[in-house]
């Protein structure tokens, strides 16, 4: 059994799409992130960096005590390794899926969260971030969608790739982005779109969210006010 501590964002959606293409018996432990919940000593312990989601895996390959995992990416990762699923074997096959995810972690994620950001959170509209945020996520969606032109997704078949990248596009439209200008880009989204496996780990985020309704003004000044002395004691 595989403890999930979860809250519905793209990077907890990455998780909810191989576990439930998988077939992974898991069980969520949500976690609030508008109220500080990531930020406790025992999720501490977890996840150093404070941030969701993380895995606590009670049944390793090794046969020993429980293993954790934090990071979007290291979690895929982990759980390809383990399963034998969404992540080639091959040296060429592992590297082509590695290299996209890795182009996620590193590019795709932090600019739309930008992007989302200043377009969602900042308390003033500045239109040098907003330009310069939806502008780099633009380049970014042509990027995927020239890979796309020949392939019906990033690295060969389905991937852990795909599902790092999917979650991050599916908001396409509060990302001032135009999916019909990106016709290879499109045409992915839609597949992976109809999954079953996708639309069971989206379904399964709903009710998580609607556990608590943050106050926005207090969830603004926990999720993005911390500083290296915010962190609790150990």
């Amino acid at each position: 059994m595989i403890d999930l501590y979860y809250w519905p964002t793209p990077n907890g959606h990455k998780i909810t799409m191989f576990l439930e293409e998988a077939a992974v018996p898991y069980r969520f432990v949500p976690l609030n992130i508008g109220k500080g919940e990531q930020f406790t000593p025992e999720f501490l312990e977890i996840s150093p960096n404070n941030r969701m989601p993380a895995i606590v895996d009670h049944d390793p390959a090794d046969g020993y005590e429980s293993l954790t995992v934090f990071e979007s990416g290291a979690i895929l990762v982990y759980l390809g390794d383990k399963y034998r699923r969404f992540l080639p074997t091959d040296i060429r096959g592992r590297a082509e899926v590695l290299q996209w995810l890795h182009w996620q972690m590193g590019g795709l994620g932090p600019m739309a969260g930008q992007n989302s950001h200043f377009v969602n959170y900042a308390p003033e509209k500045i239109d040098y971030a907003l330009d310069r945020y939806r502008n780099e996520t633009n380049r970014l969606f042509g990027v995927m969608n020239k890979r796309l032109e020949d392939r019906e997704f990033l690295a060969g078949d389905y991937s852990i790739a795909d599902m790092a990248c999917y979650p991050w596009v599916r908001p396409y439209k509060s990302l001032g982005q135009d999916l019909e200008d990106f016709p290879h880009l499109k045409r992915w989204y839609e597949t992976i779109y109809a999954r079953s496996g996708t639309a069971r780990a989206y379904s399964k985020s709903r009710p998580i969210k609607n556990l608590n309704r943050n106050d926005p003004k207090e969830a603004n000044k926990i999720l993005f006010g911390q500083t290296a002395g915010s962190l609790p004691p150990r």
